[in-house]
């Protein structure tokens, strides 16, 4: 990694206007004044909430950043990731476009350089809000360079001290390889390094069919390129409902993607100017060439070289730092929030973190990590979307369930709109209407899981989402289906054989 772009690539206007923002040249370091009420190490999603909100609260605010202010979100992960599968979509629109009785010219492509170019322009559009200057003047003293603890109280870079009263590690998380042999030797991209292609490679294999494999192999063969999506585990997305990433799985080979689950990957080698991948796949091997290997199998804590033991703070490699339901690490100072101390890796996750960490760590609140309702999303085409328990997890935990399916081809807006794969399903405790979990698969499921995660978080039941006035025609009224159809479950055969006699009676 070069020190001064340190991942970015091109130096195009759009990559140096955004290097300006969230690494600028000549950024004079403050000096550090008193101790400070928070020193905050890590300028992704979890560091800049929990600065920026403490400043804004009247705190003496550090915020120290090693490499890019924005963290993976903003250069390598959510903000990237989208707006190139926004040129994705817009390409399969195109494609479709007959469905819906348009005619497009012969010879229509997807313009790759030109989609990567819009997704520099962006990305460097955005990068504002998450920016060195930005921060600077909302009030907060930001470093930049490697932070390292040297005291249960103190941290140091650049050669200068600070002290603080508390401290919030959210040094984020870094892309891992599996242990492939020949894998390193011949070369790999990972998210952090994909979204710096300027040219699309015509032959690509992807290891791993978690969210960032799925979501990259669906946009980078809609936007032309011959794709193999590898997985080690019996299927893709194995987190999901299974009926949720089997619909996911027909989109992606309706799309073109080639996918092998429950495969083995014995080596990777180069063989002229091919990458050549040796694989065991339904009882028998053979090779796949490929112009370029993604690898999108894991993520792993960024820990390494922060002083933690000078801190007294406890780790591990895999885990990350070690931290209690409160996000308070083993030295009761220092805090941590985000991918680095979390099993669950997601940006809104790492808002929540740190907004928990501002109430604990400031005003010694007792907020839990464990009372949140977690929803996440997986921008596929169609998207999934989950949030609380599915089936196999109620089952794990013995927690009996009644489950209410609503399929999309049934709901109006689905229909016209030609989106129709997918459905809504909506777990509750058995007996009640208390929602336990859900899972979405829909065009638009990181959009409407919203309306589930809030009824879960206010212990506002199904039955009564039944009374909620949804917008005719909207995909959204699958939700009220879902309701509708446990409202019609309190219609015991008493009940209607009552109504039956009063009708009779009233007549």
């Amino acid at each position: 990694m070069n020190s001064q772009t340190l991942g970015i690539a091109p130096l195009d206007d759009h990559n140096l206007a955004l290097l300006e923002q969230v690494h600028p040249t000549g950024w004079a370091n403050p000096v550090p004044s008193g101790r400070y009420n928070l020193v905050v190490v890590g300028a992704g999603t979890a560091g800049l909430v929990s600065a920026v909100g403490a400043a804004g609260l009247g705190a003496k605010v550090a915020i120290i950043e090693r490499d890019l202010m924005g963290g993976d979100c903003l250069n390598f992960g959510c903000v990237p990731s989208k707006a190139l599968i926004a040129s994705a979509r817009a390409a399969a629109a195109v494609r479709d476009a007959a469905e819906f009785g348009i005619e497009v010219p012969l010879g229509a492509r997807a313009d790759f350089p030109a989609a990567a170019a819009r997704m520099r322009e962006l990305r460097a559009g955005i990068a504002h809000n998450d920016s060195a200057a930005r921060l600077r003047d909302l009030g907060v003293d930001v470093y930049l360079g490697a932070a390292r603890f040297v005291a249960s109280d103190a941290v140091e870079v650049d050669g200068k001290r600070l002290t603080f009263r508390r401290a919030a590690i959210a040094t984020g998380a870094r892309a891992t390889a599996p242990p492939i042999p020949g894998l390193a030797e011949t070369g790999y991209l990972t998210n952090e390094t994909v979204f710096a292609l300027t040219e699309l490679p015509a032959r690509i294999a992807i290891i791993g069919a978690g969210p960032i494999g799925c979501e990259l192999a669906q946009a980078l063969r809609r936007l032309g390129a011959e794709v193999t999506l590898l997985e080690v585990a019996p299927r893709i997305l194995l987190r999901e409902d299974r009926d949720g990433a089997d619909a996911v799985e027909r989109a992606l080979r309706r799309d073109g993607v080639a996918i092998a689950a429950n495969c083995t990957i014995l080596r990777v080698e180069r063989r002229g100017g091919e990458k050549i991948l040796r694989i065991e796949y339904d009882r028998a091997q053979s090779e796949i060439a490929v112009d370029e290997i993604i690898v999108g199998a894991g993520r792993a804590p960024a820990v390494e070289g922060l002083g933690l033991e000078a801190a007294g703070v406890e780790y591990d490699r895999t885990a990350g730092i070690h931290v209690d339901d409160y996000l308070r690490t083993s030295n009761s100072r220092i805090y941590a929030a985000g991918d680095c101390a979390s099993a669950l890796k997601f940006t809104h996750l790492s808002d929540a973190h740190a907004r928990i960490l501002l109430r604990n760590a400031l005003f010694r609140g007792r907020q839990r990590v464990s009372a949140l309702t977690i929803p996440w999303c997986t921008y596929t085409d169609p998207e999934i979307a989950h949030v609380g328990l599915n089936e196999e997890e109620a089952r794990r935990r013995a927690i009996a369930i009644t489950t209410f399916t609503q399929p999309m081809a049934e709901v109006d807006r689905a229909i016209l709109d030609a989106q129709t794969e997918g459905f809504v399903k909506v777990h509750v405790r058995a007996g009640t209407d208390q929602i336990v979990g859900a899972t979405i698969v829909a065009a638009h499921a990181g959009d409407l899981i919203s309306e589930l995660t809030l009824a879960m978080t206010a212990g506002v039941g199904l039955g009564r989402l039944g009374e909620v006035i949804h917008p005719y025609p909207t995909q959204a009224e699958a939700i009220r289906k879902v309701a509708n159809q446990y409202a019609r479950t309190r219609l015991t055969p008493l009940a209607a054989k009552l109504f039956k006699r009063w009708f009779a009676w009233s007549r």
